[in-house]
């Protein structure tokens, strides 16, 4: 698939100066389209200039907004064809998930919604949810599928509070209010499930979750067990498809409900395995170092539904941990 082709729409982005949505503002300028970024702060330089640096830039508004602060979104998404809401508040630790995650995130895709369907223009919003709204829950039988057909428990998070149960908890219920409101309302709403994201960023700071995928080379490899036991595999997608796959499914007329998108599902002990054979120079923890974790996916991931809408993921497992690798040395975190 080439790059989009806009015939000079616009689009808005919430939370552009993130790390996915930073890609998928480029790769809409790129596309011709005219965007509307969402920041918490357009007059910092420190948080913006990559954007404001992007080739295309002139056909690029930045506009304050706040998830919290209803009617915030109203001029950033007013005239806009497609939405892209993709921010949502990402803590790997936190004392207060209830008012640092949760709300802010169901709040922020309520308010998200009311703007579009206070405005004519908007044709569809395409919604960034987490592989995390569909795969915590009991424990199920083992390899059973994720698809797009299943959700995390709610009430399990609440009663049991596994390990980060703010997270899996915000993302779900955020996109459950979103598709209630659309339903309300008659927005054309699609959901975008993105599992561990990897590849170069654009942002000034090395996000969380490529530090996760690239943790066994870095020597902090427990985290991503951490995953694996939570989520039943480690399942990963390069960052420029997880973009693709975003304004794809926002051109698509045919696209209708939820999308898993995933590249591949695998376990530690087989990333590591392949990590030790790629990357010989460093010191990466073989499979035997695992022998007592599991070696299959327990619950491997689905991205069937978004591959026969047409989609074709261009990154497998060599190219989003090269790219990976090479990101990581221009960033002083390894120096191999």
């Amino acid at each position: 698939m080439g790059s989009p082709v806009s015939g000079g729409k616009t689009a808005c982005v919430t939370g552009g100066s993130g790390y996915v949505a930073s890609v998928l503002v480029r790769q809409l300028l790129d596309g011709g389209y005219i965007v509307n970024a969402t920041v918490r702060d357009p007059g910092n330089q420190a948080k913006v200039s990559h954007l404001l640096k992007l080739p295309g830039s002139e056909r690029l508004k930045l506009f304050r907004a706040d998830l919290t602060v209803e009617g915030s979104f109203n001029d950033p998404i007013n005239g806009c064809d497609l939405v892209f809401h993709v921010a949502s508040p990402i803590l790997s630790e936190s004392k207060d998930p209830e008012n640092e995650m949760i709300k802010p995130a169901v709040e922020g895709a309520l308010n998200v919604l009311r703007a579009c369907a206070n405005t004519k223009t908007v044709k569809r919003v395409v919604l960034t949810s987490s592989i995390a709204a569909l795969s915590r829950r009991p424990e199920k039988e083992d390899g059973r599928i994720l698809t797009e057909e299943c959700w995390s428990d709610v009430e399990y998070l609440l009663s049991e509070k596994p390990p980060n149960w703010g997270y899996p908890l915000s993302k779900t219920l955020a996109e459950r209010e979103a598709w209630k409101f659309a339903a309300e309302n008659q927005i054309d709403l699609i959901t975008v499930i993105p599992v561990l994201v990897a590849g170069p960023s654009l942002t000034p700071e090395v996000p969380q979750t490529a530090i996760l995928a690239l943790s066994i080379l870095t020597g902090n490899e427990d985290r991503l067990k951490t995953m694996q036991l939570g989520y039943g595999s480690v399942p990963l997608v390069h960052v420029d498809d997880v973009c693709r796959a975003h304004i794809f499914l926002g051109e698509k007329e045919s696209a209708a409900g939820r999308y898993i998108c995933c590249a591949l599902s695998t376990t530690v002990p087989e990333l590591a395995k392949f990590l030790s054979n790629r990357y010989p120079q460093f010191k990466v923890p073989t499979e035997t170092d695992f022998r007592d974790f599991p070696t299959e996916p327990k619950y491997p991931v689905s991205a069937e539904k978004l591959i026969k809408e047409g989609f074709a993921f261009k990154y497998g497992m060599e190219e989003i941990y090269d790219e990976s690798v090479e990101y990581f040395r221009t960033k002083g975190l390894i120096t191999k």
